[in-house]
């Protein structure tokens, strides 16, 4: 999960949201209620379990039994849960800023019967790291990195605090996610791709405003080398629920559409704004809570390096 200057609540590029969050607490609402807001953020990491599973094998053919995971911006735990299962001789350290979400993951861990080797670690990251006891064999850090002002510094940051031979899994990039046939049969076709525009441009006012913000080329596998690792992987997953999409991926898009509307709906042309209304509408038949066709797509992209043994 990650968090922003509000342009849509706390949380995630707007089609970019999956469930982690960065630990960069600068930009949280004081008026946030993390208790209310776990349960959502943790249906939305499950709905893309599938993505992080098939990442886990990949990096499980990289990565040879670490014995320390740490998660860099673990929202509520639900991807370290899955760290911990798919690696079962590691200890996973969960990294994030807000109390609340950490107290969630530590609670999965115990139902998940991996809580005797699940730590959690409260902080801003980078520095959090700082508390997390030993050299990491995995960092995995899930679109946490965007959020921090000086991406180069902070790749530098992770590259520290990795084992000799450790890898540092960057979870940036992929494409934005698709809901939705490009003619919907109401409004303007193509609603989603002006969206994806609008969003673009948010997701650069976001990096400008951050604090300490350097503009960077996005060329991870050259900041990777730059931090002193050595570039290893590159590789895309997908996930691929097709229409009629069930309740919970339906819950996942009409979650997704809200915060683009409350982000950048005023940059919207008055079609287009009733348009995603109707969508949002739940007793709108054209509504995503109910119309066939309403299916996710989306592609996430996964680089990996090693610190030199």
């Amino acid at each position: 999960m990650a968090h922003d200057h509000q342009p849509h609540r706390h949380d995630e590029h707007p089609h970019q949201h999956d469930g982690h969050h960065t630990g960069h607490g600068h930009h949280h609402g004081t008026d946030v209620d993390w208790h209310a807001m776990g349960p959502l953020l943790e249906a939305q990491a499950e709905l893309l379990g599938p993505v992080y599973e098939a990442a886990m094998a990949w990096l499980a053919g990289q990565v040879t039994d670490p014995a320390l995971i740490v998660d860099a911006g673990s929202g509520p735990g639900v991807v370290s849960c899955l760290f911990a299962e798919a690696f079962p001789g590691a200890r996973v350290v969960a990294v994030d800023s807000t109390a609340p979400l950490l107290e969630r993951a530590r609670a999965r861990a115990v139902r998940q019967g991996v809580g005797d080797r699940f730590d959690t670690v409260a902080g801003e990251l980078p520095g959090a790291l700082d508390a997390v006891s030993g050299p990491a064999g995995l960092l995995w850090a899930s679109r946490s990195l965007h959020h921090l002002g000086d991406q180069r510094a902070a790749l530098a940051a992770f590259a520290g605090h990795l084992a000799p031979g450790g890898t540092l899994a960057l979870l940036e990039g992929g494409l934005p996610a698709r809901f939705l046939p490009r003619d919907i049969g109401i409004g303007r076709p193509g609603l989603q791709a002006r969206l994806d525009a609008l969003e673009e441009e948010w997701f650069a006012r976001m990096r400008a405003g951050l604090p300490d913000s350097v503009a960077e080329t996005e060329d991870w596998p050259a900041l990777l080398s730059a931090a002193g690792l050595q570039h290893t992987g590159t590789r895309s997953f997908l996930l691929d629920l097709p229409a009629p999409a069930g309740d919970r991926a339906r819950a996942y898009v009409a979650g997704h559409l809200s915060r683009v509307r409350d982000g950048i709906g005023e940059a919207l042309d008055a079609d287009d704004r009733a348009t995603l209304d109707r969508l949002l509408d739940p007793s709108d038949p054209a509504g995503v809570l109910v119309r066939p066709d309403v299916f996710v797509l989306g592609v996430y992209t996964v680089h990996t390096a090693v610190r030199p043994a």
